[in-house]
């Protein structure tokens, strides 16, 4: 969400920006622009839609000193006025998050004789910085009071007219910095991955530290809120090699992503063998109560970790909405422990809970992919999940992961090596998930048959019930059609009423509590709803009760059938989107790290 690239130096950095912004088009927007120093002026160009439209205006120009973006509305419509940069005679600002008090501020500059062009809250930063920078006649410390007025989680990059150089400021959002070694090419960035091969020193500043991009000083200095200087941030040497990633065949990086499940099942469990034999910051004696906390895909991981958790360790286990968690102000002590599970480790939801827990004094664990990401930063133990980088927006190899690697933190708290107490079920679960991949000719079929009807009731009951929630949401995502997941036992409180013969019932069955699930079936049918079941392969009943079925092998499962399961969804919903023709990969208003609230 939101991608930020800002470049001063000794070459042309329009070409730089616009490489770093196409590597971030992945995470979602819907505009795109640049601001750059010619001459004494500073110049904008912004476009909605796609990078390629802005790339048409701007492939003439050249500058050494840039600022780009990629926007995911949240204040005013989607066109080009409201795209960024924003800028005036004295400064351009791309900005990524939420101004919480925005609509005050701007309110107070209106009563003040300012003047506003867009609906962006962004703006009025620029406004406000504009102001203070009269009154102050410094641009640092212009910079430093406008940060101190705005409230929300933010990062903000100013290219200035006067100087030559940039300054990048953040709050609870992703802000990376980066320059060569000769130090004649400075950067920031929302994303390290936008800096890969462009820089060999990257920096992560702490909260609320100022950035300033020198270069006449051919550096990165860094200054605390009140100006001074601060050795708050952390380095690191940049990876010089950058892969990119393609769909090598598959009509969607979706589809390839699905494909490429088996490979990763098989390759976790050799990393863990070998790299992961202890935990060595949090022990299971410490710990009275986990609370697992994510967003979307992410908290239904955390559900399929729950009872397995709780059976296993003996301990309460509690799994939170992170948009929620810390609004109903829960009971925390410091015998509690926050694992966070996150794709990308920016999402701006799950890291101002992990701030949260961190001031209560919690244990914080984290399950994530992306190894140099704030929550990786923020945590005592992180368990990397391993799935190489997920392009397509709506998540399907990096859920499987999650879930792995969350049963291989359990069997860590209990002191064992995780790949060799799962060896022979991940085995099994490999080879059935490649079974369902090399076969996909009766899902294909079903999503011909029923990708028109009006609805989707996704239902499940234990250990399946985190499954319909998860194929629910898939297919929302990418097929842009009504889907909700219900517990099955939870259909008779209210959903059935919904149950009529436009209304698609996909009832996940496994072998544990299967009569009470049959049951729930028969509901149902009694109400002429359409049924497509999901379920063991050795109950001849399911295909005589269901319109569509779909047989699994459910044998050789314990833990891990809700993943073998719900790769059917994936593709389920995969197909069905086809069908339907939308933009699989990058559906519409969704952002493939949510980085605002």
């Amino acid at each position: 969400m939101c991608g930020i690239v800002g470049y001063i130096g000794n070459e042309n950095g329009v070409s730089k920006v616009l490489e770093g912004l196409s590597r971030l088009e992945y995470r979602g927007y819907d505009s795109a622009g640049i601001s750059y120093k010619e001459n004494s002026d500073l110049k904008v160009v912004k476009k909605e839609g796609k990078l390629t439209n802005l790339e048409s205006l701007v492939s003439e120009i050249k500058a050494n000193a840039v600022v780009g973006h990629t926007r995911w509305a949240t204040h005013g419509e989607v066109n080009d006025i409201n795209a960024h940069p924003h800028g005036n005679d004295l400064f351009s600002v791309v900005h990524n998050g939420i101004i919480e008090n925005a609509f005050e501020l701007k309110k107070e500059l209106k009563e003040q004789g300012e003047v506003f062009h867009s609906q962006t809250d962004s703006e009025v930063f620029l406004v406000l910085l504009t102001k203070n920078f009269k009154a102050e006649k410094n641009i640092k410390s212009a910079v430093l009071k406008t940060f101190s007025q705005v409230t929300g989680n933010s990062s903000f990059v100013i290219l200035p007219r006067d100087e030559d150089n940039i300054y990048a400021i953040k709050r609870s959002a992703p802000l990376v910095c980066g320059k060569n070694d000769s130090g004649d090419q400075l950067f920031a960035s929302s994303d390290p991955y936008a800096l890969i091969g462009f820089v060999e020193n990257i920096f992560f500043p702490g909260e609320e530290i100022l950035c300033f991009l020198s270069k006449e000083n051919k550096r990165v200095e860094f200054f605390d809120i009140e100006g001074n200087p601060s050795e708050n941030y952390q380095s690191d040497k940049s990876r010089k090699d950058l892969k990119v990633e393609t769909k090598e065949g598959f009509d969607h990086f979706m589809l390839k992503e699905i494909y490429e499940q088996p490979k990763l099942i098989n390759n976790i469990a050799k990393i863990y063998e070998t790299e992961y034999q202890e935990l060595k910051n949090i022990k299971l004696e410490d710990i009275e109560t986990i609370n697992i906390i994510g967003c979307g895909t992410a908290w239904h991981a955390g559900l399929c970790m729950r009872n397995m958790f709780e059976t296993e360790l003996k301990k309460k286990v509690n799994v939170e909405l992170a948009s929620e968690f810390r609004y109903r102000k829960p009971y925390l002590t410091n015998k509690d422990m926050g694992l966070f599970i996150s794709q990308s480790g920016e999402t701006a939801d799950t890291i101002a809970c992990t701030e949260l827990c961190k001031e209560l004094g919690l244990k914080l664990g984290s399950i994530l992919n992306v190894k140099d990401s704030t929550l990786n930063r923020l945590c005592d133990e992180n368990m990397m999940i391993h799935a190489g980088q997920e392009i397509g927006v709506a998540s399907t190899k990096a859920f499987t992961m999650q879930v792995i690697v969350g049963h291989f933190l359990m069997r860590l708290f209990q002191g064992k090596n995780p790949a060799k107490e799962f060896e022979k079920e991940l085995e099994v679960l490999k080879n059935r998930v490649q079974g369902i991949l090399d076969a996909p000719e009766l899902i294909k079929k079903i999503a011909n048959s029923i990708h028109s009807y009006k609805g989707f009731i996704f239902t499940g009951r234990n250990k399946y019930f985190p499954i319909a929630l998860e194929g629910a949401l898939k297919l929302k995502e990418i097929a842009y059609v009504h889907a909700e997941g219900y517990a099955a036992g939870e259909l008779k409180h209210g959903p059935i009423a919904l149950i009529d013969e436009e209304m698609v019932s996909i009832c996940l069955v496994g072998p544990e509590l299967y009569e009470k699930t049959l049951s729930n079936i028969e509901e149902i049918k009694a109400r002429k709803g359409k049924i497509l079941i999901v379920g063991p392969e050795e109950h001849d009943n399911l295909e005589e009760l269901a319109d569509w079925f779909i047989p699994l092998n459910f044998e050789g499962f314990e833990y891990f059938s809700p993943i073998y399961v719900n790769v059917v969804m994936q593709l389920l919903s995969y197909y069905i989107a086809r069908e339907k023709g939308t933009d699989i990969d990058k559906p519409r208003n969704l952002a493939k790290s949510v980085t605002v609230e």
